[in-house]
């Protein structure tokens, strides 16, 4: 049982795989794979938006920190030189806070700003790509729609295209049956002829009267032939009446009273 379902399930791949063929057009399909790739290169750029987008918004923090950084060192100097030792210790401690994010953020910045490179650089690579299958698409398709009308074209002259197959088909199947056609036409012919089959046309009354004239026909032969004959027997009597009466007697020995 299973050897007959993976049969049939092959058969249907077969067949569902040979449907597509039919129905796929290359041309749809590098148009296709083109779009897909043009969305993909979409996809990088936008990525590198977003990672340009993101150093961007870390530099602009990194140096708010910086200012902030000049700014702390400067009031610690000023609160030093008024005798406020407390308050430059103070303004020193936050220096080094912000010190320590300045530090942070400038690795993110360095870390960004190389995976911007990196996805600029792939995008330049996948640019290059996809105007390198477009030009090669649109080559392939003009190659496609040349082989195809020469296809067409070559089937329509030899006459194996399918729709010309149908079209010889066609013509083959009405010549037979005209020839049938033909056939019977000539063997109820013949039937008719020898008298197998009678003229449904013809009404019955009218065979009847056929039939009558043919006997009054054949009567009348049968008259003018005895009328002949009749005209021939005076004749036969007149040449030969001794053939009618018989053979003539043998004559016998003389009467001698005769004699005397």
């Amino acid at each position: 049982m299973t050897s007959i379902t993976a049969r049939i399930t092959a058969l249907f791949r077969a067949k569902a795989n040979k449907a597509l063929d039919r129905a796929e057009d290359p041309r749809e399909v590098l148009d296709y794979s083109y779009e897909q790739q043009r969305e993909m290169l979409q996809r990088v750029r936008r990525g590198v938006a977003d990672v340009a987008t993101s150093r961007k918004r870390v530099e602009l923090q990194l140096s708010q920190l910086r200012q902030s950084d000049d700014k702390l060192r400067v009031q610690a100097r000023q609160a030093l030189a008024a005798g406020r030792e407390d308050l430059a210790r103070e303004a020193l401690t936050r220096r080094t806070a912000v010190a320590s994010q300045i530090t942070d953020l400038e690795g993110q910045v360095a870390s960004l700003r190389e995976q911007e490179e990196k996805l600029t650089l792939a995008a330049q690579r996948l640019q290059a790509k996809v105007d390198a299958f477009r030009t090669r698409k649109e080559t392939i398709k003009a190659t496609y729609v040349a082989a195809e009308a020469q296809t067409r074209v070559t089937e329509a002259v030899t006459g194996i295209s399918e729709e010309l197959g149908d079209v010889g088909l066609a013509m083959q199947r009405a010549q037979d049956r005209t020839e049938q056609l033909q056939a019977r036409a000539g063997a109820l012919d013949e039937l008719m002829a020898s008298g197998a089959l009678e003229d449904a046309t013809v009404p019955a009354g009218r065979d009847d009267i056929q039939a009558e004239l043919d006997r009054m026909s054949a009567g009348q032969d049968v008259e003018g032939e005895l009328a002949r004959m009749k005209a021939e027997l005076p004749a036969a009597a007149a040449s030969g009446p001794a053939a009618v009466e018989g053979p003539p007697r043998s004559k016998g020995p003389p009467d001698p009273e005769a004699t005397s």
